[in-house]
């Protein structure tokens, strides 16, 4: 049976879902319905369509790994996908979650964490906390990395809600850019050189071309 808190998780990326790919005629209905549902409902729902380990198809975070429930992407390799957590415990708290499916917290492939330090990096320069805290878990059969962000007292068990729409946008944006600046300055920097030489190597082809062009002294 999930837990109260798989349950709202999965209530929330649902009705994101909804939100995203519903006509406007039919969302209302459809949020309503999924907010009904109690949690032998809602896994009896993840069965039926197949989205649950050990059907054809795949858990919640497989599916937005294929893309087929959308989420907030901040970057991927080629064995992680990152994205912002909806429900955050803080703001700017990412998922990473490995491609493969493994449910073992010590499975977690080295380039997964890879990708922790990377974005840890961008949470760190973009939002500014005091700390970020890389807190693996496993849910669906499905590990996970946390990577929260700490400005007073947030815990993993902090008192989440869902994030809104604008919001994570902001961050995605933030922590999706955060590294073109220094980017744009390190390009800068090598054409500034790049135009110092071909201004050397003109002059020294004036140089050249001035001797070559001297006429022959008459002794």
């Amino acid at each position: 049976m999930l837990s109260e808190e798989q349950t709202n998780a999965i209530k929330n990326q649902l009705i994101e879902h909804v939100d995203r790919s519903f006509p406007e005629s039919k969302k209302q209905y459809a949020k309503e319905q999924i907010l009904k549902m109690d949690a032998e409902n809602l896994e009896e729902f993840l069965v039926k369509n197949n989205l649950v380990p050990g059907q054809s198809s795949s858990c919640v975070f497989c599916s937005i790994i294929s893309r087929e429930i959308p989420s907030y992407k901040i970057d991927e390799n080629d064995d992680a996908f990152a994205v912002l957590e909806i429900n955050p415990a803080s703001r700017g708290h990412v998922l990473i979650i490995p491609k493969k499916h493994e449910g073992k917290e010590s499975e977690i492939p080295e380039n997964a964490q890879t990708l922790a330090k990377k974005i840890s990096k961008k949470i760190q320069s973009a939002l500014k906390p005091k700390q970020i805290e890389n807190i693996t878990s496993s849910a669906f059969g499905h590990s996970i990395i946390n990577l929260l962000p700490i400005y007073s007292d947030e815990s993993i068990s902090s008192r989440r809600q869902p994030a809104k729409k604008e919001e994570l946008e902001e961050i995605q944006k933030l922590l999706s850019t955060s590294e073109k600046p220094k980017i744009a300055k390190e390009k800068k920097s090598k054409l500034k050189k790049e135009k110092s030489f071909l201004k050397k190597a003109e002059e020294v082809v004036e140089k050249i071309e001035e001797i070559l062009w001297l006429p022959k002294r008459i002794p």
